[in-house]
């Protein structure tokens, strides 16, 4: 598609097994950067998914280990993709074209790449909302439940993550007191990975006190996650702020539809009607 906002909002519609992970943050990072080359980097991801089909030629469908290494080989030491230690901060480091331009992204940009490679092979990976750092996991591909996998760390190049190295993670984000526990590696969708992949620059337009900025990301994640309420209430305040009453009752009725019961819902009819008598 020409236009990334019917792209995106084609893509809402889509399934989340359907989603391709690297297009749709692709139509996301022509948004925020119009005038960067996106064809570029649409052809860079054409050229990781055949160099790794043709690498993997001999790696079998139960070798994890393999897999991982081949991955870490041509994404981090062919490719040099690395985590962006410096300027973290950056927006750029959530573009995915920027990213491709760059080489040099965040963890879930970085992890965009990752599974675009792995999906491109055939393999089975997804991601991992790892708390304070996005992991990618390898599974393999025999196993039903995909209980054997690798846990890798895209943003230091590929490395396989130990059970005690992700225990001295888990301690350094939560403190010396917390353990591993179940559910802290399952498997996230399509659509989770890339509203955590938009809602890094969401977040940085909203610590930079940019309303306007902040709205427009709210908005491209709603277009490819529409059954994300919280953020169609994110979006109202943010409306109600910028004095767009019309488009704050919309999408208050579209958080309504979401959530019809509860405090929640109860404090979002109110304001709603309060918009509402301003229209009137």
């Amino acid at each position: 598609m020409t236009d990334p906002i019917a792209a995106l909002e084609a893509i809402g519609k889509l399934p989340d097994a359907e989603i391709d992970i690297a297009e749709a943050a692709l139509q996301l990072a022509r948004i925020d950067a119009p005038d960067a080359d996106w064809r570029a980097a649409r052809a860079h991801l054409t050229t990781l998914a055949r160099e790794a089909v043709t690498a993997a030629t001999n790696i079998a469908e139960d070798d994890i280990v393999g897999q991982t290494e081949l991955l870490a080989t041509l994404l981090a030491d062919h490719h040099a993709y690395r985590g962006a230690a410096a300027q973290y901060e950056e927006a750029d480091n959530a573009n995915l074209i920027r990213v491709i331009e760059r080489r040099r992204g965040l963890p879930v940009a970085l992890g965009v790449i990752w599974l675009h490679t792995i999906a491109a092979v055939g393999w089975r990976g997804h991601g991992v909302n790892f708390p304070g750092h996005f992991l990618v996991a390898v599974a393999d591909a025999t196993v039903a439940n995909g209980s054997r996998q690798v846990v890798i760390d895209v943003f230091g190049g590929g490395q396989a993550l130990s059970v005690p190295t992700l225990r001295t993670m888990i301690k350094a984000y939560e403190g010396e007191r917390a353990e591993l526990r179940p559910g802290l590696l399952r498997p996230m969708g399509n659509r989770a990975v890339l509203l955590r992949l938009q809602n890094n620059i969401r977040t940085r337009r909203k610590a930079a006190g940019d309303a306007q900025g902040t709205l427009a990301a709210t908005e491209n994640i709603l277009r490819i996650a529409p059954d994300e309420a919280w953020l169609w209430r994110e979006a109202a305040s943010l409306q109600q702020g910028l004095d767009q009453v019309t488009a704050a009752v919309r999408s208050l009725g579209k958080f309504l539809a979401l959530v019809p019961d509860g405090e929640a819902a109860v404090a979002a009819r109110g304001l709603m009607g309060a918009l509402q008598s301003r229209l009137n």
